[in-house]
C-alpha cells in the first residue's frame, strides 16, 4: 500500500508533490491501486489525507490527487470502491435481474469517472468519514446527492412497470429520500428572487420544505391576493442553488453514457437502442425541469383546457410571484392517486380509472385547440386524488407535447376502430398516422394491413381492446420499419405510464375507446353549439357504421377463440376459414 512518510503528519501538500509526483510515477500507482481490495482502497486514501486538517483542507487534497498526473487512476479506483464496496450492484440490483447488473455497473463506474474534481472529492470524503455500519441504501442517498442526472435516472427506472414491485419500492423510496437542499438555502433564493415584491402581496413563507425532487424543493406560503381581498394558500417551486452550476455537467456526463452504450451495447444483450434511450429521456427530463419559464406558461395552457371539467384540476399560476427561477401556484389538496385509491372500494377505484383516461387521454385528444398539449410525464406521484371531494390535480408540466388537431383526429378514430376490432378503419387511422403518409396500395399500406388484421386477431374475444392495445399495435408497426412523429412516441409512454397506474390501483383500462366515445357523448349533450372535436361529420358515420358490424367481429372472434383453446392450430385454421 502506498504510504505517508514517517516523522511527519502529512499534508495536502505531501499528498499531491511529495507523494504522488516525484516517488511514483501514475503508471506504478494505477498497478498498485487495482491490486487493492475495496476495502484496502478506502485505507489508502484515508491515509492519504492530512491528519487534524479542516474538512474544507481534506476535500482541497482529494481534489490535489484528483487532479494530479495519478488522478484517473484513482478515479478509476474509487469507482471500483463504490460499486463493489460501499454500494454494491448486488444489492442494488436482485438475482432475479442479474444482467441488469453489468450495464447498472458500468454506469456507475462511468458517472464517478466522469465527475469534476470539484463534486466528486467532498462525496469521496463523506464516504470515507460515513460509519462502517451505515447501509448501502443510505450511502446511496448521499452518493446522488445533488446529482440530478442520477436522481432523475432512478425517477425513470422506478416508474418501470416489468420491474418486480420490491424493487420499484426500494427505488421509490430512494425518490422520496431526496434531501440535498436546506430550508434557509430555499428561503434566501426566494426572497433574492423577489424582493419588494414578498411585502407587496403580504407573502409569508413556511419554515420548512413540503417536498424535494431532483431539481427542485417546494415550500408552502400565504399572500394577500389583491384581486380577492382574501389571503390565499399557495407553494412555491423553487429550482434548487447548486443546479444552474451543475446543469451542463449532467447534461454532458448523459450525453456521454448514451454514446458509450450505443457503442457497447452488444455486450448486455439488449436491444440496441434500450440503454441509450434511457439516458437519452433523462436527459431530456432534466431540460425541461429546469425550464421553468416553459413550464409557468403550459400550466396557463393547461389550466383553461380542464376549467371547464368537472372533477379535474390544474394548479393555477400565481403570475405575479414567478421568476425564471420559482413558480409560484395554488396549493391543491390531494395525495398520490395509487396512495388514495388503496383506501376506497372496487366501484369506486374503477371511476378513478375512467376519471384518469378521460382526463390524460380523452380531453387533450378532443380538445378545440389547433395544437393541443397533454401531460407528457403522468406518473403516480404526478396525480393527485382527493376521495372527499373526487377531485383529480394534474401536477408538474415541465414535460408535456402537443399533437395537432389532424393527428388527434386520427388518434380518436385509431382507439375507437381498436375497440370496436375493425380492421380496414384500424389500418387506415395508422396509415394517416405515419410519418410520410403511406398510401393503402403500396407494399408498406399492405405489410400494415396485414400486420393490424392479424394484431386484432389475436386479441382475446373475452375483453375490450383497450388504448394500450393501440400502442402496441404501433409498436409492433414500429418495429417493421414505420417511423411515427416524436409527439405520437411520448403519447405511447404517456399511455404505458397510465396502463401501469391503473394497475396499480386496481382499476382496468379496458373500453378506454369506450371512455372516450362516452366524454364525446356527455360533451355534445350538455352544450351541443359550443362542443368542438377534432372528428369529423364522416368520422361520425364511418364509427356508426363500424358499431352496426361489431357484435358479428365479436362473435367470429369469439368463435375462433373457442376453436384454438379446443383444437389444434392447424385444426383450428381450417375451420376458421
Amino acid at each position: 500500500m502506498i504510504q505517508v512518510p514517517e516523522g511527519r503528519p502529512s499534508s495536502g501538500n505531501d499528498l499531491h508533490q511529495g507523494i504522488l509526483a516525484p516517488m511514483l510515477d501514475a503508471s506504478v500507482i494505477e498497478a498498485g491501486l487495482r491490486l487493492l481490495p475495496p476495502e484496502q482502497l478506502r485505507a489508502a486514501l484515508a491515509n492519504f489525507l492530512p491528519q487534524g486538517a479542516t474538512p474544507a483542507e481534506r476535500i482541497s487534497a482529494i481534489e490535489g490527487v484528483l487532479q494530479s498526473p495519478a488522478g484517473q487512476s484513482m478515479r478509476d479506483a474509487m469507482a471500483r470502491w463504490i460499486v463493489d464496496g460501499i454500494v454494491p450492484v448486488e444489492r442494488l440490483v436482485p438475482a432475479a435481474y442479474l444482467k441488469w447488473r453489468p450495464p447498472v455497473r458500468d454506469a456507475m463506474m462511468f458517472v464517478v469517472s466522469h465527475l469534476s474534481p470539484a463534486r466528486l472529492a467532498p462525496k469521496l470524503l463523506e464516504q470515507i468519514e460515513l460509519p462502517a455500519e451505515t447501509t448501502p441504501e443510505a450511502r446511496l442517498l448521499r452518493l446522488i446527492a445533488k446529482v440530478p442526472g442520477l436522481q432523475k435516472l432512478g425517477q425513470v427506472i422506478a416508474r418501470n412497470q416489468h420491474l418486480r414491485p420490491a424493487l420499484r419500492n426500494a427505488l421509490a423510496r430512494l425518490e422520496n429520500g431526496i434531501r440535498d437542499v436546506q430550508p434557509e438555502d430555499i428561503q434566501a433564493l426566494i426572497q433574492r428572487e423577489l424582493g419588494p415584491r414578498l411585502a407587496t402581496y403580504a407573502v409569508k413563507i413556511a419554515p420548512a420544505i413540503l417536498s424535494e425532487a431532483s431539481v427542485s424543493a417546494v415550500v408552502r406560503f400565504t399572500w394577500q391576493d389583491p384581486d380577492t381581498g382574501r389571503r390565499e394558500r399557495g407553494v412555491f417551486k423553487v429550482l434548487k442553488p447548486h443546479i444552474p452550476e451543475y446543469f451542463e455537467e449532467d447534461m454532458d456526463y448523459l450525453q456521454g453514457l448514451a454514446q458509450y452504450f450505443a457503442d457497447q451495447h452488444h455486450r448486455y444483450g439488449f436491444p440496441a437502442d434500450l440503454l441509450p434511450d434511457t439516458f437519452k429521456k433523462v436527459r431530456r427530463l432534466l431540460q425541461h425541469e429546469v425550464n421553468f419559464a416553459r413550464e409557468q406558461k403550459t400550466l396557463v395552457e393547461a389550466w383553461s383546457l380542464y376549467q371547464k371539467m368537472p372533477g379535474v384540476r390544474v394548479p393555477r399560476l400565481i403570475q405575479p410571484l414567478c421568476t425564471p427561477q420559482i413558480t409560484a401556484l395554488t396549493e391543491e389538496r390531494g395525495i398520490k392517486v395509487t396512495n388514495a385509491a388503496a383506501r376506497l372500494p372496487f366501484a369506486r377505484r374503477r371511476k378513478v380509472s375512467e376519471q384518469l383516461i378521460e382526463a390524460l387521454v380523452a380531453v387533450p385528444l378532443l380538445a378545440a385547440q389547433e395544437n393541443a398539449v397533454f401531460h407528457g410525464d403522468p406518473h403516480a406521484g404526478n396525480l393527485l386524488y382527493n376521495n372527499r371531494t373526487g377531485e383529480l390535480t394534474i401536477i408538474d408540466w415541465a414535460l408535456r407535447e402537443r399533437l395537432s388537431r389532424d393527428q388527434r383526429r386520427q388518434l380518436a378514430l385509431l382507439f375507437l376502430m381498436v375497440a370496436l376490432r375493425d380492421p380496414v378503419g384500424t389500418s387506415n387511422a395508422v396509415l394517416a398516422l405515419s410519418q410520410n403518409r403511406i398510401r393503402s396500395t403500396s407494399p408498406q399500406g399492405r405489410m400494415i394491413r396485414e400486420l393490424v388484421t392479424n394484431f386484432l386477431g389475436e386479441l382475446p374475444a373475452s375483453r375490450l381492446p383497450s388504448g394500450v392495445d393501440a400502442m402496441r399495435l404501433l409498436e409492433r408497426i414500429a418495429m417493421k420499419g414505420i417511423k411515427f412523429p416524436g409527439a405520437l412516441i411520448m403519447l405511447s409512454k404517456v399511455m404505458f405510464t397510465l396502463d401501469g397506474i391503473i394497475g396499480d390501483i386496481g382499476g382496468s383500462d379496458e373500453g378506454m375507446g369506450f371512455t372516450i366515445a362516452r366524454h364525446v357523448a356527455q360533451h355534445w349533450l350538455r352544450n351541443r353549439a359550443a362542443f368542438q372535436s377534432p372528428l369529423r361529420t364522416k368520422d361520425w358515420i364511418t364509427l356508426q357504421c363500424s358499431a352496426l358490424l361489431f357484435p358479428s367481429r365479436l362473435w367470429v372472434g369469439w368463435q375462433q377463440s373457442l376453436l384454438d383453446r379446443y383444437l389444434p392450430p392447424t385444426r383450428s385454421r381450417q375451420a376458421a376459414s
